[in-house]
């Protein structure tokens, strides 16, 4: 390994802290403001109302959810859409970790009684307007709309 190399990892994984960083932070204040929208169903019903107040979506995934067809299919469908509408989009690869920042048990299973409630999809988050967030928030959502903008992608 290079010298050269040897930075650019550095850089890289400094710069995934960042946006990991920052990512915490917007869902931290947008959980607190209530705009928040879990789930590829109710994602997909809010985009079809009302699209102009969506301004994040997050599209999570582990490896096995990979070689899902349905759901890829889904996120094809969730990614035209939001670049139609000029929504932001972050691919997200732990499930589990989003789950943590939600307040959500990572492994959720439903309870063995009969009227317990399905785990909640989290392969599709969107974050409607956060106008009411002031300063750091709006900082730190700029940040990730310029790392979308810049072509990135995360791991």
């Amino acid at each position: 390994m290079t010298l050269e190399e040897f930075s650019a990892g550095e850089q890289k994984t400094e710069r995934m802290d960042k946006v990991g960083d920052a990512l915490e932070e917007v869902l931290s204040k947008a959980l607190s403001q209530r705009t928040i929208t879990v789930g590829v169903y109710e994602a997909a019903k809010l985009l079809n109302v009302d699209p102009d107040n969506v301004v994040l979506c997050l599209l999570a995934a582990d490896e096995d959810d990979d070689r899902d067809v349905a759901l890829q299919i889904h996120f094809t469908l969730i990614q035209a859409f939001c670049c139609e509408n000029d929504i932001n989009i972050l691919r997200v690869s732990n499930p589990g970790r989003l789950a943590e920042l939600l307040l959500l048990e990572p492994d959720a299973s439903p309870a063995a009684s009969e009227g317990a409630e399905q785990p909640p999809d989290l392969h599709c988050v969107l974050v409607t307007n956060m106008s009411k967030h002031v300063g750091g928030c709006q900082q730190r959502k700029r940040s990730l709309i310029h790392i979308h903008h810049s072509g990135r992608i995360l791991p």
